[in-house]
């Protein structure tokens, strides 16, 4: 294979890697604010996850809506619109269960550590991973997309001989992902809404003394969180297969961005991400299928070795 070759296959990947950690990114984001903000380790964000791509899948089979908005965007509606409905979902379980544990109403249960959260989280996967199994069955289903079998060519880039094809439904999955992190970026900076997120996150007590619903921050909080990996799910499904198992192939890449970025900094969840997608990618050109993902793990844990509080640790630790 000649040099020229070898230079077209590693841009090839690395454009690929970049299209896909900006959607990693996106679902680090999400588990990033609910730990952020309040402290618990939801074990059951793959599988909200995969409740975004069902609803997305669904939402595009609704009769009329390619009509409407044509083949090209109904995809994308669709998974921003299912991250919303997934928001009202997750607040729903957070009143009705997270809240048990977390929080004012389980103060008592924090002191003794996160293993009831834990418990209760693990519980929500294996409920919400089984329930899609009955209500949806076990075949998999994608989003058909146009832009998914549809190439952007970027050259020649040098002489004659190499090329890069840029695939338009995930460069187009990138953008949203990239602009739904920027808007919850200014919500979070500029609104009253993010500055009451906040407060909640650096000190529930005061935050309690000035007059904040520290309970409805927390609710708002799930509620983004599980919203926010929805909307990636939804924009992954037209790309990679939905099953009712779905969540778990996912969810070890979102701890492991969040940790790679450090615990808390939604910046950091992002790059976080960015670097998985980055390094499964490459990691694709120079070794085997069975290797990929050892080779992920190897990363992160050099990086955890080197910098224990994360890539952006230092520079934010709370959302």
């Amino acid at each position: 294979m000649s040099g020229a070759q070898h230079l077209e296959n590693f841009l090839q990947f690395l454009v690929a890697g970049l299209l896909t950690g900006v959607v990693y990114g996106l679902m680090c984001v999400g588990l990033s604010v609910i730990f952020g903000i309040m402290r618990v380790i939801n074990l059951a964000q793959g599988e909200f996850m995969m409740v975004g791509m069902y609803v997305a899948y669904y939402l595009v089979g609704l009769i009329g809506a390619q009509v409407v908005l044509g083949d090209f965007a109904t995809p994308y509606v669709a998974a921003l619109a299912a991250g919303g409905i997934v928001i009202v979902f997750g607040m729903l379980v957070h009143w009705l269960l997270v809240s048990r544990v977390s929080g004012v109403g389980g103060i008592a249960l924090e002191r003794e550590g996160h293993s009831a959260q834990l418990v209760l989280t693990l519980g929500l996967s294996l409920i919400l991973a089984n329930g899609g199994l009955v209500l949806f069955g076990s075949a998999p289903v994608s989003i058909a997309t146009p832009l998914a079998s549809t190439p952007w060519v970027i050259g020649p880039l040098y002489g004659e001989e190499v090329s890069i094809f840029v695939n338009q439904g995930q460069t187009v999955a990138a953008v949203a992902a990239a602009g739904v992190v920027a808007a919850f970026a200014l919500i979070m900076a500029g609104t009253r809404l993010g500055r009451s997120l906040r407060a909640a996150a650096d000190n529930p007590t005061a935050a309690l003394y000035v007059g904040i619903d520290v309970e409805r921050a927390y609710r708002i909080a799930f509620g983004f969180g599980v919203g926010i990996t929805a909307i990636g799910g939804g924009l992954l499904a037209s790309s990679h297969p939905v099953r009712p198992d779905v969540g778990s192939d996912f969810v070890i890449v979102m701890c492991a961005g969040v940790v790679l970025g450090g615990l808390g900094s939604l910046g950091g969840a992002f790059f976080g991400g960015l670097t998985i997608g980055l390094v499964q990618q490459l990691g694709a050109l120079f070794l085997p299928n069975q290797l990929q993902n050892p080779a992920l793990f190897v990363c992160f844990l050099l990086i955890v070795l080197l910098k224990p509080e994360g890539l952006f640790g230092r520079a934010a630790r709370r959302a």
